[in-house]
């Protein structure tokens, strides 16, 4: 099934399943892991099926702060096809290339303190100013394990709230200081020798989120199959561990903060290996509240969406009910709550969101920005348009997004 497919999809790459997969080699020899494997896969694809970012975005007909923040993505560059960060500014149209890489951009995150960019490629860790120059290495990551490729692969840099730290996954969860140039391993991933050359990933860390305040720091779980949650507190070191409701999808950066860091949650829109819904957790104790959730003996399936807790109190998220399971994509519509997903709720426009592969809500909730994938089978970015919740026309962004965030 086709959304089965998208959820296995989903935590091959964040849990870096290697062990079932074949290496291949990069540009430079090198060889690549499963996530750059996939990661691979994928740009071919959109390339073939994409118009590269232009330079000029089509003109929004607002105000030059069309936007609260500047937008950033991943998308191809238009000469060499290969994956690469872009931002474009807050008037909506003007847009810079910010990386410029020989192999493609597996991952990165901007800074909200200063719109610096870490980025992984070539399994490197690497810093850019918000203009894109003055070009760091900041950790290398060498060869790929050919076999056993999660071993050594480093990816998902995450930045503190104050943009001082870089929170990153290598050989487990890592935190590198811009000021000092220093990496500390806090936690190691747990590995078993199999002998004769095999390795299994009992469990692997890799950072999700930062909480608002930049006490805390989610942190996705990899298991050999499927993938969990954890919270780890920077000042004493712990990690709590969710507890309750087995079978929530709550991993793998889907997670949201409220604003004042106690919580955050989490949603499923697709059925398969968990159930769709939505539900909350006490960031104090990791303890999880179903909010919505599946049944197949009630025949009541529950599909939430990119879940945003807006400063005037209502929780905002995509949302389609059905008693039936859907085996295809299914048609969130935009919805409104109070924050247990289910007081006062109500669908805010019409329209239907079936080909959306990703959503980034803005501050306010006054609009969402969804990328839309180019056909039914396109399941990893699409074109950026911006979605009003007063009914106003969308408008269009980039020609394609991937990994959408805000800058500063």
């Amino acid at each position: 099934m086709k959304q089965l497919a998208r959820l296995l999809f989903v935590f091959l790459i964040i849990t870096l399943l290697a062990a079932a997969c074949t290496s291949s080699a990069g540009d430079d020899g090198q060889s690549l892991s499963s996530e750059d494997q996939v990661a691979t896969i994928v740009a071919g694809t959109l390339q073939a099926l994409t118009p590269s970012v232009q330079e000029n975005t089509p003109e929004p007909a607002l105000s030059d702060e069309l936007l609260p923040h500047s937008f950033c993505f991943l998308a191809m560059d238009g000469s060499t096809g290969l994956m690469q960060v872009f931002r474009i500014e807050r008037d909506g149209k003007t847009s810079r290339q910010l990386t410029f890489e020989p192999l493609d951009v597996r991952s990165y995150d901007v800074s909200l303190a200063d719109g610096s960019v870490a980025y992984v490629s070539n399994n490197q860790l690497l810093w850019v100013d918000s203009n894109g120059s003055s070009r760091r290495l900041l950790v290398e990551g060498g060869a790929v394990d050919p076999i056993n490729p999660f071993v050594n692969t480093l990816s998902r840099p995450v930045f503190s709230p104050d943009g001082q730290i870089i929170a990153f996954s290598y050989r487990g969860l890592n935190f590198y200081s811009l000021a000092s140039g220093a990496t500390n391993l806090v936690i190691e991933n747990q590995l078993n020798d199999l002998g004769n050359g095999g390795i299994f990933p009992k469990e692997l860390y890799s950072p999700a989120r930062y909480s608002p305040d930049g006490t805390k720091l989610l942190v996705t779980l990899g298991y050999y199959e499927g993938a969990s949650s954890a919270i780890y507190d920077l000042a004493s070191g712990a990690l709590v561990r969710l507890s309750g409701d087995e079978g929530a999808l709550i991993c793998c950066g889907r997670e949201v903060w409220t604003a004042d860091s106690s919580t955050f949650y989490s949603a499923s829109s697709t059925t398969g290996m968990f159930v769709a819904g939505l539900w909350r957790v006490d960031a104090s104790n990791g303890q999880v509240t179903t909010l919505l959730t599946s049944s197949y003996e009630g025949n009541i399936f529950n599909y939430v969406g990119y879940p945003h807790p807006a400063p005037d109190g209502q929780l905002y998220y995509f949302f389609f009910t059905s008693s039936t399971e859907l085996n295809q994509r299914t048609p969130l519509q935009l919805a409104r709550s109070a924050p247990d997903g289910i007081t006062g709720r109500e669908i805010l426009r019409p329209d239907t969101f079936e080909l959306m592969n990703d959503a980034l809500w803005a501050p306010d909730a006054s609009f969402v920005v969804v990328a839309i994938g180019q056909t039914p089978n396109t399941y990893m970015g699409g074109q950026a348009e911006i979605i009003y919740l007063d009914g106003r026309s969308s408008v269009v962004l980039a020609e394609f997004a991937q990994d959408m965030k805000w800058g500063p």
